[in-house]
C-alpha cells in the first residue's frame, strides 16, 4: 500500500551540552506519524542550517558529518523500500527499529495460509476431506493472485487486512476471479477463517471482518421428476459404460447418497436390520454423520448386477466423478430430458421427488441423508405441484360434506 515517507535531521535544543554543542536527531515520517532516534553527532547550534538540515561550514568535520547524515537517510530509505518490498507493512516505527537493529517480525497472510494447508493435508482422510483441503487451497491461491495484482507484492503483513482489503478482493473474485455470489461467499469464509486464526493466536490485535457480511443468494437447487426418472430407468443403451452411469446414477437417486458416499461404499455397510430388510448403514464422508437408508426394490437389483463386478468388497464399480458428470450430459440427451444431468442431481431427487413428495417427512430424510441440520434438507427439498395435488385432494376427502351447510 502506498505511503508518504520523509527524513529530515534537527538540533535538539533542550538538550545542550556544557561546551554549547547539541545532538542532532533524525526524524522518520510514515503518513504523518513520528519516530525519531538520536545519530549521535553533536554539533554548534552556529554550524547548523535549519533551512538545509546539515552542518555547514567547510571543515574536514563539517563535511565528514555531512556525509555520515547522507549514510542515515540512504540507508533509511534503503530500509523503507526494502519493507515496502516484503510485506508492505512500514511504519516509521518500524524503519526505525530496522536502522537500529531492533528487528520487528510479522507473520504474512499468505505464509499462515500455506502453514494452515498443510496441516489440513495432513487431516485428509482422519478428520478432513480431500475437498476440503482444495477449497481452502483455492481460496490461497486466489488471494495470491490478487495481492500480486493489487499490491505487485508476493505476500503482504497480516496487520495489513483492513476492511478495504476485504472489500477489495470481494470484488476481485467477482470481476478478476469470475466467480458467482456465492462461490465468492465461500471463498471470503475460507478466508475469514484464516484471519481468526491469526486472531485468537494474536498475530492481529483486531478482526478487520468484524463489520463483514457474507452475501448469498438462493439457489434453486434442480431434481428429476417422476417421469424423468422412469424416461433413465426405462432407456435401453448399446453403450456398456452408459448403462453402467446410468445404473449408479439411479441407484443414487433411490438411495440418496453423495458421489464420494457411492464409491466408499462397501458390502459390509450393507445390512440386514432389526426389522428383517437390507439396509445401507455407513457415515456420510463429509460430515462423519451416521446415515441409514431402508433399501428400496431398485437399488436392491443394482447391487445383484454388479455384485461380481466391483472390486476390495466396494459395493458399485464406480467411475471418477468427472467422467460419470461427462457420460450423465449423454444420457440426459438420449433420454431427452431438458435438464443438465449431474452426479449430484440424484441426491437432490432422492430428497424430493422419490421421498418427500411421497408422503415420507422430512425429519426421516434428513436423517437418510445424514444432516446435521434439518435446514441443510429444506434447501435440498421443494414441495413438487403433484405433492401440493395429492396433499389437497386428501384434505378434500376429509372435509368432505362440509360444503352441504352452505347455503347461497
Amino acid at each position: 500500500m502506498k505511503s508518504t515517507f520523509n527524513v529530515l535531521y534537527y538540533l535538539k535544543r533542550n538538550a545542550i551540552r556544557k561546551d554549547g554543542r547539541m545532538p542532532i536527531v533524525t526524524r522518520v515520517t510514515v503518513d504523518g506519524i513520528i519516530a525519531q532516534f538520536n545519530t549521535k553527532l553533536e554539533v554548534q547550534q552556529t554550524n547548523w542550517s535549519v533551512k538545509m538540515g546539515k552542518v555547514i561550514g567547510h571543515s574536514s568535520d563539517s563535511k565528514q558529518y555531512n556525509a555520515q547524515l547522507e549514510q542515515i537517510k540512504a540507508s533509511l530509505h534503503g530500509i523503507y523500500h526494502e519493507l515496502q518490498r516484503k510485506d508492505n507493512y512500514v511504519t516509521a516505527e518500524k524503519v526505525k527499529n530496522e536502522f537500529l537493529g531492533i528487528s520487528e517480525h510479522h507473520e504474512t497472510l499468505l505464509d499462515l495460509f500455506q502453514k494452515h494447508n498443510e496441516d489440513v493435508l495432513k487431516l485428509v482422510g482422519i478428520s478432513k476431506s480431500k475437498g476440503t483441503y482444495q477449497k481452502y487451497e483455492r481460496t490461497r491461491r486466489h488471494l495470491e493472485n490478487f495481492i500480486l495484482l493489487k499490491y505487485q507484492l508476493k505476500d503482504i503483513s497480516l496487520k495489513e487486512i483492513k476492511p478495504i482489503f476485504i472489500w477489495d478482493f470481494e470484488v476481485y473474485l467477482m470481476t478478476t476471479g469470475k466467480c458467482q455470489t456465492n462461490t465468492t461467499a465461500k471463498f471470503m469464509q475460507y478466508f475469514k477463517r484464516i484471519i481468526l486464526i491469526a486472531r485468537n493466536n494474536g498475530l492481529i490485535a483486531i478482526d478487520p471482518f468484524v463489520n463483514y457480511k457474507t452475501h448469498l443468494t438462493k439457489v434453486d437447487r434442480g431434481y428429476l421428476t417422476q417421469e424423468n426418472v422412469e424416461k433413465i430407468l426405462k432407456k435401453e443403451f448399446v453403450i456398456k459404460r452408459l448403462e453402467l452411469v446410468r445404473d449408479i446414477f439411479i441407484f443414487s437417486c433411490f438411495t440418496g447418497l453423495s458421489y464420494i458416499d457411492v464409491k466408499n461404499l462397501t458390502n459390509k455397510e450393507i445390512r440386514t436390520s432389526f426389522d428383517n430388510n437390507l439396509w445401507i448403514m455407513t457415515k456420510r464422508q463429509k460430515t462423519k454423520v451416521d446415515s441409514n437408508i431402508l433399501l428400496l426394490d431398485v437399488p436392491k437389483m443394482i447391487i445383484e448386477k454388479y455384485r461380481d463386478k466391483s472390486v476390495n468388497d466396494h459395493v458399485l464399480p464406480i467411475l471418477s466423478n468427472q467422467k460419470m458428470n461427462a457420460y450423465l450430459k449423454e444420457i440426459g440427451d438420449l433420454c431427452e430430458i431438458d435438464k443438465e444431468l449431474t452426479f449430484h442431481l440424484a441426491r437432490h431427487t432422492f430428497a424430493t421427488t422419490i421421498t418427500l413428495a411421497k408422503g415420507v417427512p422430512i425429519e426421516t430424510v434428513s436423517k437418510m441423508l445424514g444432516h446435521t441440520n434439518i435446514r441443510t434438507t429444506q434447501i435440498y427439498a421443494r414441495i413438487t405441484d403433484s405433492k401440493i395435488s395429492n396433499d389437497m385432494q386428501e384434505l378434500a376427502g376429509k372435509l368432505q360434506g362440509i360444503e352441504k351447510m352452505f347455503r347461497i
